[in-house]
C-alpha cells in the first residue's frame, strides 16, 4: 500500500474555501466510510482544523486513489473537484510521510512550532480507529508522527517556545498598541482553542470572562483561570463590559457584526473560529482592531516571503511563530525521523518476498526428502533425521546472508527494487507474496 495525501490549507486556499471544507464529527465519519468503501482506498484518516482539511489514505493506485479522495470530498462538502484541484496540494509516498511528520510537529502550521495541532492529529487518528478505517499502514505512520512531534516539542527551541495562534493574534494587537495586562477580556467559547486563549491572556494579567452555550463548560474554564462565566444569552451585556474580545466557537449560528461593537469599550477583537464568528465589517470600525485567520495568514505569508503585506492589509510581525534557526533545527530532527521511517518501510516491503522465498525453499526441501524416501525405502529413522537436518542446514546457510543483506540494502534511500529482483530471480508467485502480506496485516 502507498500513502496518498490531499491537503487544503492556509498555504493553498483562501479562508472562505477552508471554511466550506471544515468538517464536524458527523461529516468526518461519513467521509471516512465513503473513502474505504471505494475500490482503491484501504485505509483513511481525515484531519480538519481551523487552517487545514486533509485526507490521508493508504491506496493501491495513485490515480485511482486520487480520484476517490477528491470525489469523496466533493460528495461530502459540495465543493467541485475542479475547485479542489486548484486549491490543494497532493503528497505521495515519501512526500506524504514527510508532510505528515511536518504537520504533526507544527512545522507546517500558520504559526510555526505551535503545539495544538498534535492533539488535533491524535483526535483524527482516534476517530479513524473508532470507525475502523485505520490499518497497519496509516497506524504506523501516525503513531510515529506523534512520537516525532513530542521530540520536536521537548528537544528543540521551536517546540519549547510555546507559540500558538493565540499568541500570534495577541502580538498583532500589541503592534497596534493594545496590551492585555489589566484589560477586561471576553472569551466566547469553551473548547480547546478557547481554553488556550483564556489561559494565555490570564497569564499576562487580563481579567477573563467566559461565555459559552454550555454554562458548565464555561464555569469550569473560568474557575481554572480565575475568571467568571456567563451564559450565551448574556453575550450583549458581556460585550458592553469588555475591552478585548476573543471568539473561537466555530459555531455557524454565531456571528458578531459591527453593530454589536458600537457603543462599547471594545478596542481589539480576535476571531480564531472557522467558520468565522465575527463579520469582516468589524474591520471598518476605526476604534476597533480586528485580528482573524485572514490577517494571521497574511502575516504568515509575509514572514515566509520576507516581504510586507500589501497596503491596507493588517500589519505583519517580523516573524510568526518560531524563528528561522529554530525551525531549521526542528526540520533537521524531522528529516532524520522521516529518513529512518522510510528505511523501515522499505525493509518491511521486502519482507513478504523474503518469507515467500523461504517458503519456496522449504517446499523444495520437503519434496526432495519425499523423493529420497521413495528411492531409499530402507533408510532408518536415525539416518533420515540426520539427512534432513543436513539439508535444512545447507538451505539455511545458503539463504541466511542474502536475505539479511536484502533487508539491509532495501532500507537505503534510492535503493533498487530488491523485492522485484528476488521475484524475478527465483520465479516467485505474486499470489504467494500477496497472501503473506495479507497475513502480516
Amino acid at each position: 500500500m502507498s500513502i496518498l495525501v490531499v491537503s487544503v490549507s492556509h498555504k493553498t486556499a483562501p479562508m472562505d474555501l477552508l471554511s466550506r471544507l471544515t468538517l464536524g464529527e458527523d461529516s468526518t465519519t461519513k467521509m471516512l466510510g465513503a473513502l474505504v468503501a471505494s475500490e482503491h482506498v484501504d485505509e483513511a484518516v481525515v484531519l480538519s482544523t481551523c487552517n487545514r482539511t486533509e485526507v490521508y489514505a493508504a491506496v493501491s493506485r495513485f490515480h485511482g486513489g486520487l480520484a476517490a479522495l477528491t470525489q469523496t470530498v466533493e460528495a461530502i462538502t459540495g465543493i467541485g473537484v475542479d475547485t479542489l484541484q486548484d486549491s490543494c496540494a497532493v503528497f505521495y509516498d515519501e512526500a506524504a510521510v514527510s508532510h505528515c511528520f511536518q504537520v504533526t510537529s507544527g512545522l507546517d502550521s500558520m504559526v510555526a512550532g505551535e503545539h495544538q495541532i498534535l492533539g488535533q492529529v491524535r483526535h483524527a487518528l482516534n476517530h479513524a480507529q473508532f470507525e475502523g478505517t485505520v490499518g497497519t499502514t496509516l497506524n504506523s505512520l501516525f503513531q510515529q508522527s506523534l512520537r516525532v512531534a513530542k521530540r520536536v516539542q521537548t528537544e528543540t527551541a521551536a517546540g519549547t517556545a510555546g507559540r500558538s495562534l493565540v499568541t500570534a493574534a495577541v502580538d498583532q494587537l500589541a503592534e497596534n498598541g493594545i496590551e492585555l495586562d489589566g484589560q477586561r477580556v471576553l472569551v466566547v467559547g469553551a473548547g480547546s482553542m478557547a481554553s488556550l486563549a483564556a489561559h494565555t491572556v490570564a497569564g499576562v494579567g487580563a481579567r477573563v470572562t467566559l461565555v459559552n452555550r454550555t454554562r458548565d463548560k464555561a464555569e469550569r474554564l473560568a474557575a481554572a483561570v480565575g475568571g467568571r462565566a456567563r451564559p450565551l444569552e448574556e453575550l450583549p451585556a458581556a460585550l458592553a463590559e469588555a475591552d478585548i474580545v476573543i471568539t473561537c466557537t466555530g459555531a455557524r449560528g454565531i456571528e458578531l457584526s459591527a453593530v454589536d461593537f458600537r457603543d462599547t469599550d471594545v478596542r481589539g477583537v480576535i476571531d480564531l473560529a472557522l467558520p468565522a464568528d465575527v463579520s469582516p465589517d468589524v474591520a471598518a470600525l476605526t476604534e476597533v482592531v480586528l485580528v482573524n485567520l485572514d490577517t494571521l495568514a497574511q502575516a504568515a505569508q509575509s514572514a515566509a516571503s520576507g516581504f510586507p503585506v500589501a497596503p491596507g492589509e493588517a500589519p505583519a510581525p517580523t516573524a510568526l511563530g518560531a524563528g528561522a534557526s529554530e525551525i531549521a533545527e526542528a526540520e533537521t530532527l524531522v528529516s532524520g525521523e522521516v529518513r529512518d521511517f522510510l528505511g523501515l518501510r522499505r525493509a518491511a516491503a521486502v519482507a513478504p518476498t523474503v518469507v515467500a522465498l523461504r517458503s519456496m525453499a522449504q517446499e523444495v526441501m520437503t519434496a526432495e526428502l519425499s523423493r529420497l524416501d521413495s528411492r531409499l525405502p530402507d533408510l532408518g529413522d536415525k539416518e533420515r533425521a540426520e539427512v534432513e537436518q543436513t539439508v535444512r542446514r545447507v538451505v539455511e546457510k545458503l539463504l541466511h546472508q542474502p536475505t539479511v543483506r536484502v533487508k539491509q540494502l532495501a532500507s537505503l534511500p534510492d535503493s533498487p527494487d530488491y523485492a522485484a529482483a528476488l521475484r524475478e530471480l527465483f520465479a516467485l508467485e505474486t499470489t504467494t507474496i500477496d497472501s503473506v502480506s495479507q497475513v502480516a496485516r
